[in-house]
Order: structure tokens, then sequence, then C-alpha cells
């Protein structure tokens, strides 16, 4: 997605790691236009596959996961790192590392959202080395929901994630792939 890979030319920021900071528009601070855009792209993606519901982990994901709830006219579910009071015992449970944090959470949805025969489409912000979708689809394989892709707005494509995620039988959409970052400098995959 040509919109979304001149925003991060114009304002993401690389920093040592492999890093790629875009809160100035995607995950902090967000650019509802562009998201919005990425709604639409990903329904133009997935649209033949009867989703009836949009999955995220919290927190970075959900806006653009929103967006695109609201062109597939159906729920978005976020699953939580942390289990509040309000939550009920009866919850789905899996356990995701971060690559972003160099932590592992506990990730949870409650049964009452996640369905057998749910058409669940996965939407995150960042593919990296896939451990929160890989969470995520064990949290639809407990449910008995079918995950029908992940859609992703930025893929590191120099990092394992996606092989790992389609080893999973899973399709992964990334509307920008990352080939390298080097000398603060992003370098995206062509076909």
């Amino acid at each position: 997605m040509v919109l979304l890979e001149e925003r991060i030319i114009k304002d993401g920021k690389v920093f040592p790691g492999n890093i790629l900071k875009v809160d100035s528009f995607l995950n902090h601070q967000m650019d509802v236009k562009l998201l919005s855009e990425m709604g639409k792209e990903f329904k133009n993606i997935f649209s033949d596959c009867g989703v009836n519901r949009i999955l995220t982990i919290e927190a970075s994901g959900i806006g653009i996961a929103c967006m695109t709830a609201q062109f597939f006219d159906c729920p978005l579910l976020f699953a939580k790192k942390t289990k509040t009071k309000n939550i009920a015992n009866s919850v789905y449970k899996t356990q995701v590392a971060s690559f972003t944090h160099a932590t592992t959470y506990d990730v949870i949805v409650s049964k009452d959202f996640l369905n057998p025969g749910d058409k669940v489409l996965i939407i995150d912000d960042f593919l990296a080395e896939g451990n929160a979708l890989l969470g995520l689809i064990d949290l639809c394989k407990q449910a008995g929901a079918e995950v029908v892709g992940c859609g992703i707005a930025i893929e590191k494509g120099f990092q394992q994630g996606r092989s790992r995620v389609e080893e999973a039988g899973i399709r992964v959409e990334s509307l920008a792939i990352i080939e390298s970052m080097e000398d603060g400098k992003v370098v995206f995959k062509r076909n």
C-alpha cells in the first residue's frame, strides 16, 4: 500500500535493534484517515472470506482493527494482556512473547465473544517474529473458530514471523513489507 509506505518514509523513525517507531501516526497518535484507508484495503483483500469477527491484541492493533471491522460490518474483539475483575472466569488463555517489550504475557479473551464457527480475521500493526499472531490463532483454535487470515499493517520481512504463521496454515497479507532497515533507512520489499 503506497500510502502507508510513503507515511513510513516521511514520519517513521528507525532505532537500533530493528525497531521502527511509527507512533506519530499508527499506534500512539493515530491518523484515522490513514487507518480508514487501511481498513478499506483489508476489506478488499479478505472480502471473499466470510469474515464475521475481527480479532487483535491490545493495544497497538486496536485502531487498525476497529477501522477494518467497520468495513466488514462486524464486531471487533481484542485479546487482553491482563485479567480484570470485570471479566468472567470463562476465558480462552494463551501466552505471547512480545518482541518489542521483551516479556511474555498471558493473553485472554472471554468465551462469550469467540465462538465455534466464527470466521476470524486477525489484524495487527506489526509482524516480526509472529508470536502475537500465533497466540491469537491458538485462542481461535481453543474456541473452535476458523482463522481466515491475518492482515498486517507493517511486516518486517527480514524476520521469521510470516513463515511461522504460514507454516500454521494461515494466510498472511501485509500492507507494507520491509526488506531491511539499515543506517536509519527503510527499504520495502517489491514483488
